[in-house]
């Protein structure tokens, strides 16, 4: 009888450990999630101030699509290599939903189809903050509350869960 009670005390145990474990697995999950976005964001950011530079993925000149590609790349995740090809990927999200490490698309200079993405680094109640390659000023951070972003904007894309 004693052996059937501590086999049971012990089953009771295992169980209640392994429910405690999927909720740590779940965090564990977030937190390497947030690790993910936060290396990605620095990754991009540690390429302000290099010039633009058509067709460009490397230190010598990136443009949007460019530096989006290689900062995913250097986490191992592959993504199309033109900004209207990277708008197909992931799930399209409402802008007041957006967060950091998402991907930003713009329709700029009244261009009928995407042509211009950034990555999300900050996301305040009114503004987004992204870290892009302008063709005039390279690899720079912009808001949505700049008119010309604002007009433009087009869409919001998870990649990341």
């Amino acid at each position: 009888m004693k052996r059937i009670i501590i086999f049971l005390l012990l089953a009771v145990a295992f169980t209640s450990c392994k429910s405690t474990s999927a909720v740590a697995n779940k965090n564990e999950s977030k937190k390497e999630n947030r690790a993910l976005v936060n290396n990605l964001i620095e990754k991009a950011m540690d390429n302000i101030g290099v010039r633009y530079k058509a067709g460009g993925t490397t230190r010598n000149g990136f443009d949007c699509s460019g530096l989006v590609y290689t900062t995913f790349q250097s986490e191992n995740i592959t993504l199309p290599r033109a900004s209207y090809e990277q708008a197909k990927i992931g799930k399209v999200i409402p802008l007041n939903d957006a967060r950091k490490g998402d991907l930003i698309f713009f329709k700029t200079n009244k261009s009928r189809q995407i042509n211009h993405v950034g990555l999300i680094t900050e996301v305040n109640s009114d503004e987004i903050k992204f870290v892009h390659s302008s063709t005039s000023k390279g690899v720079i951070i912009s808001s949505t509350k700049e008119t010309y972003y604002k007009n433009a904007f087009e869409q919001v894309n998870r990649i990341l869960p």
